[in-house]
């Protein structure tokens, strides 16, 4: 991952998503997102299997904000921000 802390403090939540592994599926997150949500870290990783994973970071404060786009999208994800993991490398804190 590159990049580094942010100039200021972010309201973050993370995700983890199972991406279909077919042509257009990042293409089809993207335009479902719009231009809505400030995406704050993608990280994504392919085991050869159907599905890749990703972990994806929004600036948001509520989970509820992008609840509705996320079901929309289809692809199994789960909020990970309250993840001791998270909490422990990700974090600013």
């Amino acid at each position: 991952m590159i990049g580094g802390m942010p100039p200021r403090l972010v309201q973050e939540q993370v995700y983890q998503f199972n991406f279909p592994e077919y042509p257009g599926a990042l293409m089809n997150f993207l335009n479902l997102l719009g231009e809505t949500y400030n995406i704050t870290l993608f990280h994504y990783r392919n085991h050869g299997a159907a599905t890749g994973d990703v972990l994806a970071g929004f600036e948001i404060a509520d989970h509820a904000d992008i609840a509705q786009h996320l079901d929309a999208l289809g692809y199994p994800y789960q909020l990970v921000s309250g993840n001791s993991s998270y909490k422990t490398f990700l974090t600013a804190g």
